[in-house]
């Protein structure tokens, strides 16, 4: 009879040979060990180019590499912010790190194997090892521990994961072993001591690995000659200057308790340490390699802007939650309600709190995808105005949909009018009729129209800024000039919210500005929504005759 581990081990390569054989990957359960994942890692983009190849665990790529679909804000390792700083036309990064692995089931899971095989005469290998050495060296969840030391010291178990035996060795053994087996290659090893946690000491210092992993990689790198950066320390020394505060934003907001894995910013530390190690190596291949100047603020490879047309069916209508009581509505696209798409927050979402729920209700009535004229044609606006009554205040935000041009399909019939007039341009629906679309302007007055017959405060806002339009220049000019004139002319408020939140962007900084994005340049995640909000409410308090001043909250109720 067969033993139960040699049927499990069938079992797997048989699912195996039908996956392959149908080109599909093996289901999610199959693929929940790091060790015998199906991963996709990158191979040099130009093989007649020398190659930088990264090898280590999430902290170097994490995950798909993507940030969760969170942009700046999810988790990244540093091999991804590192290529900025190379010269593409000269070197290829190639970051085959894998998240969950040791130094030992690198090796063991064959992604060594893989590695090495792209590796050739001339290149630079990179390695970090160490967060998922201390694990057990044997369980049935990860069997991914290695011994400690540098020693040559083994112990052999039986797997209970993969249930083979196996020789497992000091961390200090697998590092050596990489040196080897990379300079057999022609190439040259660099080994990287781990990126310190987010602890501190007793002094209130960022703890060190010097009597650990940071001290055994080190060691390693003196006793084979081969190249070292001191990650653990040069990465803690630079978190001791930044302080506690500055330190935890170099790390996922949405996770309090998350010590290990970095969100962009501090993936783009961690990258920029690793690039001045490289240099300080003195390998001049290295120093040709790197780009002259090195780049401000790197950017997140985020996630393309997605635009969709918000299903309506999919949205819950919000009503005033005491008819009583005077109502903020807010209007206007999902700049100003996203609804946790791909991460995306809109500033709407996180407004609440700076109001007293006593004396005002807020209402959100925006909706992704929509421009001053679909919000119209829809009938949306028609909701909210049979809602409202005197003392209510409206806030609208739109023109990130009403851009381009009328007729386009890419414009899914968004495009409003360029302008205040009223003059009107004709569209073909889908369904073949035809619409005639008024300008920006003219939409936009009839909002102040029909706000103001009911007795309600109408303030039109200049759309928010998008993530590379508020250092340089002035993003959104043309609508926050027809905002302003439509404002003047029709008896409603004026709110210049691409300033407002583009002058905080500048009190902040880039770093601090580039993990507020879900995607690319425009829709913000929790922590970008929280900062608008506070810079809205900034602008409504100094409005002329200040009409919500009466409806705010204390800082208490707030929560500031």
């Amino acid at each position: 009879m067969l033993l139960p581990h040699v049927l499990r081990a069938v079992a797997a390569l048989l699912l195996l040979a039908i996956a392959s054989a149908h080109g599909q990957s093996l289901p999610t359960a199959v693929n929940t060990d790091p060790a015998r994942a199906q991963v996709t890692l990158p191979v040099p983009a130009n093989p007649a180019l020398p190659s930088l190849i990264l090898i280590g665990d999430s902290t170097v790529r994490n995950g798909r590499d993507d940030g969760q679909g969170k942009g700046a804000a999810g988790q990244w390792g540093w091999g991804n912010p590192i290529a900025a700083w190379f010269d593409p036309a000269k070197v290829n990064v190639v970051n085959r790190a894998v998240g969950g692995l040791s130094s030992r089931t690198y090796i063991t899971s064959g992604h060594w194997e893989r590695t090495l095989a792209v590796v050739k005469r001339g290149d630079v290998v990179v390695m970090q090892f160490g967060h998922n050495d201390a694990s057990a060296v044997n369980d049935a969840s990860r069997a991914r521990g290695t011994l400690r030391g540098t020693g040559d010291e083994t112990e052999g178990i039986d797997n209970l994961l993969t249930h083979q035996h196996e020789v497992v060795h000091t961390y200090g053994w697998y590092l050596r072993k990489y040196v080897a087996d990379i300079r057999a290659k022609g190439a040259t090893p660099v080994i990287c001591s781990p990126i310190p946690h987010k602890q501190w000491d007793a002094q209130g210092r960022t703890k060190r690995d010097r009597d650990t992993y940071g001290g055994w990689a080190a060691a390693v790198a003196r006793e084979q000659g081969a190249g070292f950066i001191d990650l653990n320390d040069e990465v803690a020394r630079r978190y001791d200057a930044l302080g506690h505060d500055a330190v935890m934003q170099l790390f996922p907001q949405t996770v309090p308790d998350e010590h290990t894995h970095t969100n962009w910013a501090g993936a783009a530390l961690n990258a920029q340490v690793v690039a001045a190690g490289l240099k300080a190596l003195g390998d001049p291949r290295i120093a040709a390699w790197l780009k002259p100047q090195p780049p401000v603020n790197p950017l997140p490879p985020a996630r393309e802007d997605d635009r969709p047309v918000v299903d309506a069916a999919s949205v819950r209508d919000e009503a005033p939650r005491d008819p009583a009581l005077p109502t903020l509505f807010l209007v206007g696209d999902s700049t100003v309600k996203s609804g946790g798409l791909h991460g995306a927050i809109g500033w709407g979402e996180r407004i609440a709190p700076w109001f007293d729920p006593r004396r005002i209700n807020v209402v959100n009535a925006a909706i992704g995808g929509r421009s001053s004229r679909t919000y119209f044609t829809e009938g949306r606006w028609d909701k909210v105005r049979d809602q409202l009554k005197k003392g209510d205040i409206v806030l609208v935000q739109f023109g990130h949909n009403d851009g381009g041009r009328i007729g386009d399909p890419a414009m899914k019939n968004r495009a409003s009018a360029p302008g205040t007039a009223s003059e009107t341009v004709e569209d073909t629906r889908p369904d073949g009729s035809k619409e005639a679309v008024h300008t920006f302007g003219w939409y936009m007055a009839r909002y102040v129209a029909d706000a103001k017959a009911k007795g309600a405060t109408v303030i039109l806002a200049a759309p928010v800024p998008h993530r590379d339009r508020w250092q340089d220049g002035r993003d959104f000019a043309t609508f926050a000039d027809w905002d302003r004139q439509v404002a003047d002319a029709n008896g409603a408020l004026f709110l210049d919210l691409t300033l407002l939140v583009a002058d905080g962007y500048k009190q902040i900084g880039a770093d601090r500005v580039n993990t507020f994005f879900a995607d690319a340049r425009t829709h913000t995640n929790e922590a970008g929504a929280a900062f608008t909000a506070e810079r809205v409410v900034a602008g409504l308090k100094a409005l002329p005759g200040n009409p919500l001043g009466p409806y705010f909250a204390d800082k208490t109720v707030a929560g500031r």
